[in-house]
């Protein structure tokens, strides 16, 4: 019987070893496609008028564009992915994954401008430290989840707190103009990426009851709902300064604020007691590593992106 039981144990413990692999993948592969489709958006956000934001005319006018289409076809590959991450893994371990995005924008961004000058002047160890912290912070934390769908009154709560801390942040935004604008949107884009990510988590354990619990449950058309109105933030975030100024708070504001979705609503844990300690080391040096990220040269480069004449049909407005 304790060789039976010893070896059940292996089988699941290699069986988690093995989802975890699977979530870190997929959560890598959404990481860059989304750096890709946020440097396509830009490009094409950028050249759409200021009076348009925070209007529908702006989508409208997006549409049209070559360049904000292929963004959106990077954003599905993104969200196919994503949800297999989430299917396989916590939430507290795929968002925060994506941090990444924030160099990997950056250098696709000096790509799609053709300067080789300020990809070399990207602060690699800056990159280094956000990577490497992003890494350690993970490990320590060791993201665990405890249950696979929310309870109604729990969404209820999360759904109210949500509306008010994107109502602040919207009555904020109509108040300022330029990089802050874009930062405050970006801040309430990540959060709405956040709850995107948080109801299709709920909505993937619905498909794994069935179809018929998939599409009649009111997790998977929230998740849309989510998804549409977060990327109506991020287009105006986009639109409002530049790259550097909205993909700091986009990034590390979804990977927070995941956390937390993940903890409230699906009893998801991290290491305690002393090891807080590292962990808040950790963000500490990847909100260090971002702003000396922000820093670089390409900074101002990435405003310009849409000024410059692609080479490719792809970049091609």
């Amino acid at each position: 019987m304790t060789t039976l039981d010893e070896a059940s144990l292996h089988v699941h413990l290699h069986t988690i070893q093995v989802h975890t692999l699977l979530c870190v993948l997929f959560a890598l592969l959404t990481a860059g496609s989304n750096a890709c489709a946020a440097v396509l958006q830009r490009k094409a956000a950028a050249q759409v008028p200021p009076e348009r934001s925070m209007h529908v005319s702006l989508l409208a006018d997006l549409v049209r564009r070559r360049t904000w289409l292929a963004g959106i076809g990077m954003v599905v590959v993104a969200a196919v992915a994503q949800a297999a991450a989430l299917a396989t893994g916590p939430i507290a371990l795929v968002q925060p994954i994506f941090i990444i995005e924030l160099p990997v924008t950056l250098v696709l961004a000096a790509f799609a401008n053709h300067n080789t000058t300020a990809l070399r002047q990207l602060p690699w160890t800056a990159i280094a430290v956000t990577t490497c912290a992003l890494g350690a912070g993970l490990a320590i934390a060791q993201p665990s989840g405890a249950i696979d769908s929310a309870q109604d009154t729990s969404w209820i709560i999360a759904l109210v707190a949500t509306a008010a801390f994107e109502a602040v942040l919207i009555i904020a935004a109509t108040s300022t103009k330029g990089e802050p604008r874009a930062a405050i949107l970006g801040l309430a884009a990540a959060c709405g990426y956040a709850l995107t990510a948080a109801l299709m988590k709920n909505a993937m354990a619905d498909l794994n009851a069935g179809a018929v619990q998939f599409f009649t449950n009111w997790h998977v058309y929230a998740t849309a709902g989510a998804g549409v109105g977060s990327l109506f933030l991020l287009q105006n975030a986009l639109q409002a300064g530049s790259l550097v100024a909205s993909q700091p708070m986009l990034t590390v504001g979804d990977a927070l604020i995941s956390i937390s979705y993940g903890v409230t609503l699906y009893s998801e844990q991290l290491r305690a007691g002393w090891w807080l300690a590292p962990q808040v080391v950790a963000l500490a040096a990847i909100i260090l590593g971002c702003v000396q990220i922000a820093k670089s040269p390409l900074a101002a480069e990435t405003t310009g992106l849409a000024t410059e004449t692609p080479s490719t049909v792809l970049l091609s407005p």
